[in-house]
Parts: structure tokens; sequence; C-alpha cells
């Protein structure tokens, strides 16, 4: 390749870059301009667009029969000329009668074959080039019946309108033998003439056509989807400015199609959405009322604790046994008080497991509880004296300690209850895992309690916060255990699994 050759071709390549820019270019911003139309507008216009091709099928085969039509009704004219010109005494047709005939059938020439001998009937005026041939007679199939190559027809019908000024022949069928034919020849000006007043004329209906459909087709849409999704998404943009006001949720229709469907489950999360707002509310309110109050307490149960540890100078037997239990209850208060707002920012601290001793801790739990309670609540630890457990001990004495106690309220609210109740806490190990239950012989957990029960601010118990179980799961979980209830009875048994960390194992 010479360097002129070359230049040329980047050239034409740097053109050819070019116009393909500049053709992402118009169709990135056709796509902006159809993506920021709204949903009624787009409708609109897909509605228009699918019922004018709808149109489009119909018209190109409706101007390529009318095509065929009028070029039948030329043969028909020619033959009705053919039979007065043959009734000529002598055949032979005066100049004059023949112009007169040629110009009312609208030919140029005529010719028939009939019996296998062809001949012209009326001859032209004078000498014509032939531009294109046609042949309107019907293929023929094996039963005898007729047909035409419909797109053989509308290519010529495209032929007709591209064309200017031809002479065209026109072959067609001539009684019922195939043999038979008359042949016209005819100018192509009025053909195309009369096909662009037709195709006019199917066009300005065809508009009319698709602007009535479309029109009612886009009402029906807008009215049975488009508005129907207008409503929920005003709604939900509505809605998202202040979830808090129940006012603001969307109220269902009766439509039980797929768009009430999606209305009444809007409704529904809408609802729970508000109720959740609601709550964490309640929960912030709260946690500042107890962020207010936690400075005071805690001095409070500083106080006692510096009065408690007093105590342990007095000699009495009885004192000296209940002070460190009482001096570690206060501890664990005070600890309690640090760490109240962490369930409010949703954290606990980090377990600091050690190895200990499961049986004491356990018994301190029902020591801080006062239990047993003679008469009124048995009390039995079950489990080996040397079981260690691999755990936070604060964070598994809280976890107990709610255990048990929703286990002794439970079973205090009966007040048709004649025997004493009876709170059982068995652990067993299994590998690298322990196994604790909490076991009690109470009214049990309602069934449509169960669902929520390790959800804050859902209680079991008439009057309860719901705290105590939520704070459990999460200190169970915190040591990659689990927490779950039991669905076996009388009474409710939780079962808490406590894996060993790997360095133990």
């Amino acid at each position: 390749m010479d360097i002129k050759s070359h230049e040329q071709f980047r050239s034409g390549k740097a053109a050819a870059d070019v116009a393909r820019g500049s053709v992402r270019r118009v169709v990135e911003a056709s796509r902006r301009r159809w993506l920021r139309l709204g949903l009624p507008a787009k409708l609109l216009l897909l509605t228009a667009a699918f019922v004018m091709m709808a149109e489009i099928l119909i018209f190109v085969p409706s101007v390529a029969n009318y095509r065929v039509s009028w070029l039948s009704d030329r043969l028909t004219a020619a033959q009705i000329a053919a039979l007065a010109a043959e009734s000529v005494p002598g055949g032979a047709v005066p100049p004059k009668v023949r112009a007169e005939l040629l110009r009312t059938a609208q030919v140029k020439a005529v010719a028939i074959k009939r019996g296998g001998l062809r001949r012209v009937v009326l001859p032209a005026e004078e000498s014509l080039e032939i531009d294109d041939y046609y042949d309107l007679r019907p293929v023929h199939n094996g039963d005898g019946s007729g047909v035409f190559n419909r797109l053989s027809l509308i290519g010529d019908a495209f032929v007709t309108f591209m064309s200017a000024d031809r002479i065209i022949r026109v072959t067609g069928p001539v009684g019922s033998n195939p043999a038979d034919f008359i042949e016209i020849v005819i100018p192509e000006a009025p053909l195309k003439h009369v096909m662009i007043r037709y195709g006019l004329n199917i066009l300005a209906l065809s508009i009319l056509i698709s602007l009535i459909t479309a029109a009612l087709v886009y009402f029906a849409l807008s009215y049975l989807l488009v508005r129907p999704m207008m409503r929920i998404t005003r709604n939900m943009v509505r809605f998202s400015e202040n979830p808090e006001d129940p006012e603001r949720i969307i109220a269902p229709s009766d439509r039980a199609d797929e768009i009430g469907v999606a209305e009444r489950q809007l409704a529904s999360m809408q609802r729970d959405l508000s109720q959740l707002f609601l709550q964490k509310n309640r929960l912030a309110q709260l946690g500042l009322a107890v962020s207010k109050v936690n400075h005071d307490l805690r001095n409070m149960l500083a106080n006692a604790q510096l009065i408690s540890d007093r105590l342990t100078s007095v000699p009495d037997p009885t004192v000296q046994r209940f002070a460190p239990k009482l001096i570690a209850s206060l501890d664990r208060a005070i600890n309690f008080c640090n760490d109240s707002l962490r369930f409010g920012r949703a954290e606990e601290a980090q377990p600091r497991r050690e190895l200990l001793r499961l049986k004491p801790l356990v018994e301190d739990v029902g020591d801080g509880l006062g239990l047993p309670r003679e008469g009124q609540i048995a009390w039995t630890v079950d489990m080996d004296e040397n079981l260690r457990i691999d755990v936070d001990r604060e964070h598994l004495f809280r976890v107990l300690s709610n255990l048990v106690r929703n286990a002794t309220q439970a079973i205090e609210g009966q007040e048709d209850r004649a025997l004493p109740g009876h709170v059982e806490v068995r652990a067993w190990r299994d590998g690298r895992k322990v196994w604790m239950e909490v076991r009690d012989d109470g009214p049990g957990v309602p069934p449509r309690a169960r669902e929520n029960l390790f959800r804050a601010f859902q209680g079991v118990r008439k009057g309860g916060t719901g705290l105590g179980l939520a704070i459990a799961a999460e200190l169970v979980a915190a040591h990659g255990g689990k927490l779950r209830l039991l669905d076996e009875g009388p009474g409710a048994t939780f079962v808490i699994e406590l894996p060993d960390r790997a360095i133990h194992a």
C-alpha cells in the first residue's frame, strides 16, 4: 500500500469512527430522553407505535390487493373490448372504433389466446417499448385451486410506487381453461396515481384508527394499571417523608388482582415499619430516661456498697455468710448500671471468657433470687460438681438470672395453683459443648408468643418488657451458642448450647 492509499485508508477509518461516535451519542441521548419520560407518556407512545405497526401490516397487503384489483378491472374491460372487436363483421375494426375501445378499456393494446391460438385483437396505435411484465394468472395446485404469491405481489406494488412512466404488459386468465389468457399493454402512470390516492386514504384511515385505538388502550391501561401504580408510588414517596405518621399508610382498594395484592402488602409493610419506628422512638426515649437515672442510681448503689463492706467486720456467723453475696450482688448491680445503655446501642461488651465451675455459679443465681422458697417454689441444680464451662461469668449469670426469674414469675402468676412450683437447672458436657436446661412446671409459653419470643418489647408475661429473653439470646449468641425453647410440656424448658473456644479443644 502506497502513502496516498494509506492516508485515504486512515481518513476513511477516522470518518467511520466519527460516524459511529455520532450514532452512539444520538442513541444515548434518545435513551436518556426515554428514561426521563413518565409512565403515562411511555405507555401512550408505545401504544401508538404498536398500533401503527399493526396498521402497517394491514396497509401493505391492502395496497398490493388494490393494485391486483385495478389491473384485474383493466383485464376485464379489455376482454369486453375484445369481444366487441371480434363481433365486427369481417374482423376488421375501423381505426376510430379501435381507438374508442382502447380508450374505454384504458389500455394500449389487447391480445387473446384461445384454443392454442394467440392473436392481437386490438393492436397499439403506435410502437411501444415494454418496460416490465406481470402475470396475474393464479398458480394452480394439485387440487385444482389457484393461489397468488403474496410476497411477490407486495414487491410489485412497491416497484410501482418507485417507478415513473413505465409501459407494462399484464397477462390474466380467460374463461375456465388455464391455457387461455388475455394480454394487455397499459401505461403504469394511471395505476401509480390511483395507488397513491388509495394509499393516502388508507394511511389517513389507519392514523385515525391508530389514534382511536391508542386512546382507548391508553385510557383502559391508565385506569387499570398506570393510575394505581402512580397512586402507590406517590404514597411510597409520601410515607418515606414521615414513616411514623399512621395517616400516610396507603388505604388498599377492594381489587382482587395483582394491583390489589400489591396495595395490601404495601399497607401491611408500612404498618409494620411505622410500628417499628414508634418502637425505636420509645426505646430511644427509654434510653434517655435511663441515662438520666443512671448517675444517681449508681451513686446510691455505691453508698450501699460502702455500707455493706462494714458488715464484713461483724462477727455474727449469719452476717459473715450473707455479706459476701450481698457485696457481689451490689457489684453486679453497679456494673449493670454502667452497661445499661449498651442494649439501646444494640451492642454488648465482648465476652471475657474463662474456665470456671458451673454449679457454684448456678447456686449463686438461686441465692440471688431467693430460691428455694419453702412451700412455694422448689429449686433443683442437677449437674456434676466438677463440670467446667468456658464463658464470661457475668454474662452467663445474667442469662441464667433472666431465665430463672421468668420461671419463678410464671409460677407465681398462677392464681389457681394448689401445689408448690418447681424450677430445675440441668447441665452436662458433650464433647466441646456444654448443654444447659432451665425447666419449670408453670403455665408454659403461649403459642402466639413463640414467634416473637426473643424480640425486645414482645413480653410473654403480662406487664413484662420482653427484654430479659432478648438480652439472654444476645449474650448466648456472643459466645457462639444458641438459646431456644423446647416444644414440650408441661411448663417451659429453655435449652442453652455453649461451645468451648478453640484453644480449649
